[in-house]
């Protein structure tokens, strides 16, 4: 795999230069070597490298300036970091500057073997097409927005970094993980997905680290667990801020140390694993609040790809139902139908607060019971979206005196100790549950944004709507 290949190794070390070079030449490649920025760079101008390994500290500056110019000026030439052991700020920053991965001091050889495998792999990419491209066509859309998410993807899919992947529920998100996997170097390794908030609490460990035989009641034998099942691709953590605090602790240091430890083992085991994760919550304010980590967020966080929600991308839209009808029409053996004008309108004028989970949705129902060749509005069976509205003097809530004087009752006659504790109480909640819900509407139900609209903190919105019932 790695003949005729050439990697550029620079360090100060003089020990550390031999020990990389050793290690690379029994993996067959040839190697030059730099002991400062100034000849990395003079070598940089003469040849090509199809690998580069930089220290972070040189005599005559830094590492992340080398990793810089080489993302900047020879893009094809994959370059990793070696960081001081524990410097996860450096190893974050040189990821963001553009490093694929990075290999802590001391190196370990086997740790370093899987990270030139990787690097190599990332210029063999552009041959793995057909996987990535029938991924990548399901992310359809000519819309800027859409245009700019599949080349951000390109860009991050030769990276080693941790993604994280922002979006509404609906939107793809899982979709973006697996282009992430299948067009990057790892595409070749498992890609594993697990819903954060569908494991128990008290089985986390053992589900995420593995166990061995004996190490709680009922293990029967030993079980690998999710990072050993990821080991050599990719770990996609969905809905990650459903983890619990004690659980977050345990899986930045997985991250960090690129080991885990399973329940019941004395020693820990090494895992290459790439992690991507997803949550339709905002993660920033649950930082805020002390509800997610904010060490964990910024390890999982070194790049952000945000996926737009389909009312953000409506010229997609007949493109993208063309895509959904013709996949099930496949799937049915059947022809594919096409959306009438009033399909298309009708579309257009939905929000979709479901994404394209619920455009799927729509139309596999509109397919299985429309009759003609073509479908229309009527046969989409939109819900009805009803806008509330704030209560006027005709639709508010009567008081109990109000009732009893229609009623031909004297409200003096009325002891107001039996009416205080629902009269007024629940007339101002629907006034603020009105409120709230037309806030939420106006600000497509983004609930940091909605908070501030309404002049209140994130904290109380989500007390609020707790009290009221709005989901």
């Amino acid at each position: 795999m790695a003949e005729n290949r050439n990697a550029l190794v620079v360090d100060d070390e003089r020990d550390i230069r031999e020990l990389l070079v050793m290690t690379l030449g029994r993996m067959g490649l040839r190697c030059d070597t730099a002991s400062s920025l100034s000849d990395a760079r003079n070598l940089l101008q003469r040849n090509q490298y199809d690998l580069c390994l930089t220290d972070m500290r040189l005599p005559d500056g830094s590492g992340i300036d080398l990793v810089s110019e080489i993302s900047r000026n020879h893009p094809d030439t994959p370059v990793a970091m070696i960081t001081a052991f524990g410097n996860v700020d450096a190893a974050v920053e040189a990821l963001k500057a553009g490093a694929f991965d990075f290999v802590a001091k001391p190196v370990e050889l086997s740790v370093l073997r899987d990270l030139v495998r990787h690097a190599l792999e990332l210029g063999d990419s552009p041959e793995k097409t057909p996987a990535a491209d029938a991924v990548a066509s399901r992310l359809y859309g000519q819309s800027p927005a859409m245009t700019s998410l599949r080349q951000t993807i390109a860009k991050v899919a030769r990276s080693q970094a941790p993604v994280y992947i922002a979006g509404e529920s609906g939107v793809g998100k899982e979709l973006v993980a697996r282009t992430i996997h299948a067009e990057g170097g790892r595409a070749g390794g498992p890609f594993v997905p697990v819903n954060c908030g569908a494991i128990p609490s008290e089985l986390m460990e053992s589900e995420f680290f593995g166990h061995k035989k004996g190490s709680f009641t009922g293990a029967h034998a030993d079980k690998p667990g999710l990072f050993q099942s990821a080991d050599g691709g990719t770990l996609f953590l969905d809905e990650v801020a459903e983890l619990p605090l004690p659980m977050q602790v345990k899986l930045l240091r997985a991250i960090q140390e690129k080991s885990i430890k399973p329940v019941g083992a004395n020693t820990e085991v090494s895992v290459d694993v790439r992690i991507l994760s997803a949550t339709h919550k905002d993660l920033a304010p649950m930082v805020a609040d002390g509800r997610f980590r904010q060490d964990l967020y910024y390890r999982i966080n070194v790049i952000e790809l945000r996926v737009p929600p389909l009312r953000e991308r409506l010229e997609d839209l007949p493109g993208l139902s063309e895509k959904i009808l013709g996949r099930l029409s496949k799937d049915q053996a059947r022809p594919a139908p096409s959306l009438g004008e009033d399909a298309v309108a009708a579309l257009r004028n939905y929000p979709f607060p479901g994404n394209v989970r619920e455009l799927e949705n729509i139309l596999e129902r509109a397919l299985a019971m429309a009759d003609g060749d073509v479908l229309t509005a009527d046969d989409l069976r939109l819900p009805e979206m009803v806008v509330p509205s704030l209560p006027t003097a005709s639709t508010a809530p009567q008081t109990p005196q109000a009732a009893a004087a229609a009623n031909g009752i004297d409200p003096r006659t009325i002891d107001p100790r039996d009416t205080a504790t629902s009269a007024l109480p629940s007339y101002i909640e629907e006034i603020e549950r009105a409120a709230i819900q037309h806030a939420l509407q106006e600000n497509r139900y983004n609930k940091t944004r909605t908070a501030a609209a309404l002049g209140i903190t994130f904290r109380a919105l989500r007390y609020k709507l707790k009290k009221l019932g709005i989901d």
